[in-house]
């Protein structure tokens, strides 16, 4: 897709992290952003420091399918519809409150789905249109502690390559974004209780992921992986799920595949 002045871009999940990074991307190109959180405030303070002046602040949470369609509906038409918007709660399964549970459903699936259908009906009757839906590195291995975290984003990859093949034709595409370890706020509320296997210090930056999205808009890519990494994870848990195990137990320690660790031995 060819980006243009006034090319008409909506990003759910806008106000921090990676959806406000790839904002602040299409922004650059002279698009016009609806910023979509569940926070007002928020993102009407950052349309107002975009370059441009036909972004629109929409407030709506995406796991609620009237309050989304709503707001998806006063933005109007859009060219490019980025599906970004997440949440975590990382524990064992046994852990989580069942509200917990179906959050992370609700936003990261379903709120996906929502946002989607609302804006998909526009671009088939156009022609033309991008889909970008976020999913995550655990898409392809989702690790100890995030079981309901990586079934979500197993979903979205799941509905978004599927998706992008049943759209051949129309001029309508799809790509699907996993990152991996990204700097951003999805874990503030959990940051002290992180499972071991997590390196936060090891985190990229959320710009090095939006300017591949842009990138990948323009240049119809099938997906984005970043860091490079997780594409090798991809390839590697494709392969053998054992060894893509004994690779990250090397890099992360037993804690990402205990299965399979040699357990410790005492001395004497």
């Amino acid at each position: 897709m060819e980006l243009r002045s006034g090319t008409r871009v909506v990003v759910t999940g806008a106000s921090r992290g990676i959806g406000r990074a790839i904002a602040e991307a299409f922004a650059a190109r002279g698009c016009a952003l609806g910023l979509l959180a569940r926070s007002h405030d928020e993102v009407a303070a950052l349309a107002s420091t975009l370059p441009g002046r036909a972004h629109e602040a929409l407030s709506a949470d995406v796991g609620d399918r009237e309050a989304l369609t709503a707001a998806l509906d006063r933005f109007g038409p859009c060219d490019v519809l980025v599906a970004n918007a997440g949440v975590a709660s990382y524990g064992s399964f046994s852990s989580l409150s069942i509200e917990e549970v179906e959050r992370m459903t609700q936003i990261n699936w379903l709120g996906t789905v929502y946002a989607v259908r609302s804006a998909l009906p526009g671009m088939l009757e156009r022609g033309a249109g991008h889909i970008v839906i976020v999913s995550s590195a655990a898409a392809f291995r989702a690790f100890p502690q995030a079981a309901v975290y990586g079934a979500t984003k197993a979903a979205q990859r799941a509905f978004s390559e599927a998706l992008r093949h049943e759209l051949a034709g129309t001029g309508v595409s799809v790509t699907t974004v996993y990152p991996g370890e990204i700097a951003t706020h999805l874990h503030d509320h959990e940051k002290d209780s992180m499972p071991r296997w997590y390196k936060r210090e090891r985190a990229a930056s959320p710009k090095s992921v939006a300017d591949r999205v842009v990138a990948a808009v323009e240049s119809d890519a099938a997906a984005v992986h970043y860091p490079p990494a997780v594409r090798s994870l991809r390839v590697a848990h494709g392969l053998s799920p054992r060894l893509a195990d004994a690779v990250l137990r090397r890099l992360r320690g037993a804690s990402a595949a205990p299965r399979g660790a040699r357990p410790r031995t005492g001395s004497g």
